[in-house]
């Protein structure tokens, strides 16, 4: 007769074996989208942050003193309300060597702003943005004054023009 008494521990111990091959395996898959939505839920904050020093017409004195002079419509509060946010993987930035994501917002206004005005509303939104990613990933020290690109440990984020619908 054969003896099978470890039949058990050898069918236990190959389970146990393809478990943490599988689970080694997704790690790495889980770890890239949880750094992807680390950075959309940073750039919504982001854009809240941009959206309500816009609306409130709350600006830094430099920002102030030159929108009193050109654009004194963006002084008096208004209404800006996201419609969507989305990005897009753009390849391999070979600056970097990390993958591009391309954040776009997608906004509209309830006053009739001019198409400067709202360049200027949406340069605020991405800015803020970017600013939240970068402090979200401790990654200030590594982009210039205006966190244009945002660096990650796998990524580089930039923002598209925001689209006015």
């Amino acid at each position: 007769m054969i003896d099978d008494a470890g039949q058990i521990s050898g069918e236990y111990l190959l389970l146990a074996g393809v478990m943490i091959l599988i689970l080694m395996m997704s790690a790495v898959f889980i770890y890239s989208e949880q750094e992807l939505n680390i950075a959309m839920s940073a750039a919504r904050n982001g854009i809240n942050d941009g959206i309500a020093s816009s609306s409130s017409a709350i600006y830094t004195k430099q920002a102030y003193n030159d929108y009193s002079k050109t654009k004194s419509d963006l002084l008096i509060p208004n209404s800006v309300e996201i419609v969507n946010v989305s990005y897009t993987e753009m390849g391999i930035d070979r600056n970097f060597d990390k993958k591009k994501i391309q954040f776009k917002v997608y906004a509209t206004s309830s006053k009739d702003l001019s198409k400067t005005q709202l360049d200027s509303i949406g340069d605020r939104i991405n800015y803020n943005l970017r600013k939240s990613i970068a402090l979200s990933f401790n990654s200030t020290s590594s982009t210039n004054k205006l966190y244009n690109p945002v660096f990650s440990p796998h990524y580089v984020f930039t923002t598209a023009n925001v689209k006015w619908v």
